[in-house]
């Protein structure tokens, strides 16, 4: 086993994990595991490398999550996860959209579990940081704990010591990824016969987890649990995870804007557009007094020419006003 702690980390979540949004999530979250959106092998293959895999010192623990299918592809791709300084390579067999099942890529994988296995042991030979695979409970009508047990011991015999269990099925026709977030009902007790099954892997349940208590509950039966959009969309729910499940002190919403302005300064001056940072804080005051001001003052004046970090500053005191 690695020794990484995965007790609990944030989901890889495409166009929304991006480097700026993980820094931000770190601030929140000093014992998270982030992940990077996913990277297909081609992107990374014929694409800009330097682009796809940068990330800050300060956000690690961070993994790679990759999407491919091709095991050569996915072993120079780990390779290339490792020598950026990545702690782990994740693959991904859980995301159901149309234009990742025709490239081969996502949920359609469960039902190739040993091409999943061949992919795992070329990358393992490739690299030490371990490599890990999120998947989900079933795809359409296979979706019987025989179905995802014989995905799981493939994968595991070929040498993946941690499994990210999303705990729905994908329906891979009919459904949007939108949809497939939400409409497949949530079966936590799949992850869990999945770990009694298979005692000696690490299994992470991800799917709908919004507080602390469903944390703590999972935790007595599991090695893990990752939190998506929850994480997202309440970022402050990080900081009560770290103050209440790992003892920190909790942290003012005020404090973690203050330290993220560093960041978007530097950012700024290599041209980064405030928006592409912006866009994901604006949840940071969710749920407070005037925190509707502020994601509205942001979401209007991010975006013009020149924004700096005075935006940031006229949207906190835009939101004081209501309070």
């Amino acid at each position: 086993m690695s020794d990484i702690n995965r007790s609990f980390s944030v989901a890889p979540m495409m166009d929304w994990t991006d480097r700026h949004c993980r820094y931000f999530h770190r601030l929140l979250s000093p014992n998270a595991l982030l992940y990077t959106e996913m990277v297909t092998t081609g992107a990374l293959i014929h694409g800009d490398k330097q682009r796809f895999l940068a990330f800050d010192d300060e956000e690690q623990p961070v993994a790679l999550q990759l999407g491919g299918s091709v095991p050569s592809d996915m072993a120079a791709c780990a390779e290339l996860a490792q020598q950026a300084g990545y702690m782990e390579v994740n693959i991904n067999v859980g995301c159901p959209s149309d234009r990742v099942q025709n490239g081969r890529i996502g949920a359609c994988l469960m039902s190739e579990p040993a091409l999943v296995a061949e992919c795992v042991s070329e990358m393992k030979a490739s690299v030490d940081i371990p490599v890990t695979v999120k998947t989900r409970i079933g795809i359409d009508d296979f979706d019987s704990p025989e179905f995802l047990f014989k995905f799981v011991e493939e994968v595991s015999n070929a040498g993946c010591e941690t499994v990210i269990i999303h705990a729905r099925k994908a329906i891979l026709n009919g459904l949007s990824p939108k949809e497939n977030r939400t409409i497949p009902p949530l079966n936590y007790g799949r992850a869990y016969q999945v770990k009694k099954e298979f005692q000696n892997l690490n299994v992470i349940v991800n799917g709908g987890i919004k507080t602390t208590k469903e944390i703590e509950n999972h935790w007595q039966h599991l090695d893990g649990v990752m939190v998506g959009r929850e994480a997202y969309h309440n970022p402050f729910f990080l900081a009560e995870i770290e103050h209440q499940l790992f003892q920190r002190p909790l942290q003012e919403r005020e404090e973690v804007l203050q330290s993220f302005l560093p960041y978007v300064e530097q950012q700024l001056t290599k041209g980064v557009a405030l928006q592409s940072m912006s866009r994901h804080i604006l949840g940071l005051f969710a749920g407070q007094v005037g925190g509707k001001h502020w994601r509205r003052y942001l979401s209007e004046n991010a975006r013009l020419n020149n924004a700096g970090t005075d935006v940031l500053i006229a949207a906190f005191e835009e939101m004081k006003q209501y309070q």
